[in-house]
């Protein structure tokens, strides 16, 4: 047998492919001849080899198909759009937090707690203010209004712990009115 001009030896195929001859070795191509001592492998043989381990390699396991979803594919292509929808749904809120549109409720309760808690130091100021400006009112009036204003007050400083609950209790009537078809 004579040595075709497109055989290639162990050695020129390794370094015509970029890889080392251990490598090559390790692929376990069969030889399309031997002369001598030297074995001789050509392009189609490495090809073979190469579509049949990555037919094997992306094959699912076992020889048959049984154990498999036969939905798998569609099941995933569901779940794909699923994520890829609820990425976009995130994105959305982002966006319209970014444009001011939407607060997120961890920021609403902080600057409602803060704006009360300011509006109880306004309220605390009242009554001195009232008696500077009027003098001539009785104490039992200023104390009337002290009692009003310490109520205020405490309403506007629970403000910060009431308002979780005042968002469960309007999430509830928006499921209410949903429930209901309007």
């Amino acid at each position: 047998m004579d040595k075709q001009p497109h055989w290639l030896n162990k050695s020129d195929m390794a370094a015509s492919l970029g890889i080392s001859v251990q490598a090559f070795d390790k692929w376990g191509i069969k030889p399309v001849a031997r002369i001598g001592r030297e074995a001789f492998f050509d392009v189609r043989a490495v090809l073979d080899n190469r579509l049949e381990h990555a037919a094997r390699k992306y094959a699912p396991a076992g020889d048959d198909e049984e154990g498999l979803d036969p939905l798998a594919d569609k099941k995933l292509t569901q779940e794909r759009l699923r994520l890829t929808a609820a990425q976009a749904d995130a994105q959305e809120l982002k966006n319209s937090v970014k444009r001011a549109q939407l607060v997120p409720v961890g920021f609403a309760v902080f600057a409602l707690s803060r704006m009360a808690a300011q509006i109880g130091s306004l309220l605390d100021t009242v009554p001195l203010k009232l008696r500077r400006k009027h003098p001539d009112l009785d104490v039992r009036h200023v104390e009337a209004l002290q009692r009003e204003i310490a109520l205020a007050r405490n309403t506007a400083a629970d403000l910060g712990d009431t308002l979780p609950d005042m968002l469960d209790e309007y999430l509830d009537t928006l499921d209410d009115t949903a429930g209901q078809g309007g």
